[in-house]
């Protein structure tokens, strides 16, 4: 892909992240500074809709990125991410704080990581799942019709069910990103997922993984699961958390 194509690749996931609006060329041209016009990025973008990268989903609508659009950057264009500062000393403190406490953490990380995140968080261990911040699933667009809430909402009721299918497609150590029909979960192709098995200090398998629209903050949800799995690890204690965005 030449470079021209993968800096409005890039910046249309970066604006439809951010709106869930499909975008236009005009946009992208006004607002991410590429020094082209809007012509020559509509001509660009119609190019990267022929290769399959990009999606116009309604007549005279802009763009959005399809599977195959999210899975070229997220291998070629992603840059790493390191977890904020202030996410980082807040998770440090808390987590701490509830292990001096003798504190269940299943229940308690499912909330720090839902005010973080601003999404739903479920956490479990031996069978028993909480979760937190449902209001902030159904303000995603992508959401509200009701087929795909439906959806979403019967695989929340079975997730455990589902942990074994999880942990059976990522290796111990690897965090790895499922685009759309790459979903291990194959009832909501709709959505991503961003999965990190680990090791407990007792050899025990724990698993963190981030469910949400393909919209998500990839390089973001990576570096937090990648961040709470060495803290959840330290601790000895297996849970589950999803958090859905």
């Amino acid at each position: 892909m030449e470079s021209r194509h993968k800096k409005i690749l890039s910046a249309v996931i970066e604006e439809y992240t951010n709106t869930a609006v499909p975008v236009g060329s005009k946009v992208l041209a006004e607002k991410y500074g590429l020094k082209i016009s809007p012509a020559t990025v509509r001509n660009d973008m119609n190019e990267l809709e022929k290769a399959g990268y990009l999606h116009q989903p309604h007549t005279s609508a802009g763009r959005i990125p399809t599977d195959k659009g999210y899975r070229f950057f997220v291998e070629k264009i992603m840059p790493d991410q390191k977890l904020s500062l202030s996410d980082q000393k807040k998770l440090q403190t808390e987590l701490l704080k509830l292990k001096a406490q003798n504190t269940k953490l299943s229940r308690t990380t499912a909330k720090l990581l839902s005010s973080i995140s601003g999404g739903l968080a479920i956490s479990g261990a031996n069978k028993d799942y909480y979760d937190f911040g449902i209001s902030e699933l159904l303000e995603n667009p992508e959401f509200r019709e009701i087929d795909e809430f439906c959806k979403v909402a019967e695989i929340l009721d079975y997730i455990d069910e589902n942990v074994e299918t999880i942990l059976g497609k990522v290796r111990d150590g690897e965090t790895k990103i499922f685009i759309g029909k790459e979903n291990p979960i194959k009832e909501i192709p709709n959505c991503s997922m961003v999965v990190s098995p680990y090791r407990t200090k007792e050899g025990e398998r724990g698993l963190l993984a981030i469910i949400g629209p393909k919209r998500m903050k990839y390089a973001r949800n990576k570096s937090l699961l990648d961040y709470v799995k060495t803290l959840i690890a330290g601790t000895g204690t297996v849970a589950l958390i999803i958090m859905i965005f």
